[in-house]
């Protein structure tokens, strides 16, 4: 993305926060899970040496993750925040882009649309959009469920862009043939909206920014739909995901549909979800690529780890087993390799979490 784009979208994000709800309060058990309050700054933290971690380690990851083109990094241990660093002129108030980590958030919104009965995501994508959403033949496309979108097992054609206009989404193979990284996810959006009768930046907001305090908005360029915020949003979010859908006391999204969403979607591509990315599985595969790769998504992870993530090195790492959500933000890891998920970066970084945390 351009410079020019950066400084523009800038300007002109209005990061509104969350005005319903009452905070939760700070448990000060650090076994117990944590969730900061509603509009406020205020979030606990706990400290590298209370965990018992290698702190010799923690300067040594910082100073790579500043080499790497990082803007921001935070880990959450069980909710409170263990690391938070702002780095290459980023300050804890700057918006930043989500790239593909924000699919998950058009996942998680799924969830709820379906949880509130306005939507089934076994239903055919026609029931909300009707016939003509695609320029397959009406008996192909009737075919195509919202499970499919956020698979990214539709069939339809992956190598024509960004667009998803009717004439742009044409056929490629039958439905749940083909695994392909595809912008037609985005679609999802248009069925919660269909079937919600509200925008789906409202109906986004109400049902998820605002009850968990997030900031940011979604912005449109071109022919993607990208979310922007703060790096405690992203956070948030993160934690909220961790916690099973829950935050304090309220259920956001179902646990049983993020069980579902963070485990293997279809047959052809064991590492992911529902728009999420899953570890610890014995093959994968990557966008842009028809190959099956051996091994896992990012052998120096915890197995059990699931993850958002997007072009230039957009992160959000949830770990189950190790109580952390880990967050980055920035400009592509490795210059000379930029990816549009999966980069060697995942594995390096890892490298470097792991020294760290053990």
């Amino acid at each position: 993305m351009k410079k020019w784009i950066y400084c523009l979208l800038a300007i002109n994000l209005f990061l509104s926060c969350s005005s319903n709800d009452s905070p939760i309060e700070p448990n000060p058990t650090d076994n117990q899970l944590y969730f900061p309050p509603l509009n406020s700054n205020t979030w606990e933290t706990i400290s590298v040496a209370e965990l018992g971690w290698n702190e010799s380690q923690l300067q040594p990851l910082i100073d790579y993750l500043e080499l790497k083109n990082t803007k921001s990094f935070m880990i959450l241990f069980n909710g409170r925040i263990v690391v938070e660093s702002y780095l290459n002129g980023q300050s804890s108030t700057s918006p930043w882009y989500w790239a593909s980590a924000g699919k998950t958030l058009t996942s998680t919104v799924s969830g709820i649309a379906q949880e509130e009965g306005l939507i089934n995501i076994n239903n055919k994508v026609s029931d909300y959009l009707g016939i003509g959403w695609t320029s397959e033949m009406p008996e192909k496309e009737n075919l195509i469920t919202c499970k499919n979108l956020l698979s990214m097992n539709s069939g339809l054609d992956d190598s024509l862009g960004d667009d998803v206009s009717p004439a742009n989404l044409q056929y490629k193979a039958e439905v749940g043939t083909r695994w392909a990284y595809h912008n037609v996810y985005v679609k999802m959006q248009d069925v919660v909206a269909a079937a919600s009768n509200k925008s789906w930046n409202t109906y986004f907001n109400t049902k998820l920014r605002d009850k968990i305090g997030m900031t940011g908005n979604w912005i449109d360029l071109d022919n993607l739909s990208v979310y922007w915020s703060n790096t405690r949003s992203m956070a948030r979010f993160g934690l909220m995901i961790y916690a099973k859908g829950k935050w304090g006391n309220t259920q956001i999204v179902p646990e049983s549909y993020l069980n579902e969403a963070t485990t293997t979607s279809q047959a052809i591509n064991e590492a992911y979800g529902y728009l999420w990315w899953l570890n610890g599985k014995t093959t994968y595969h990557l966008p842009g690529l028809q190959v099956q790769f051996n091994g896992q998504l990012i052998p120096n992870a915890p197995a059990d780890m699931y993850a958002a993530l997007g072009k230039n090195d957009q992160k959000i790492y949830v770990v189950p087993s190790k109580k952390l959500v880990v967050i980055r933000m920035g400009e592509v890891a490795n210059p000379d390799n930029p990816t549009f998920a999966l980069s060697g970066f995942d594995n390096e970084l890892w490298s470097k979490i792991d020294t760290l945390i053990n």
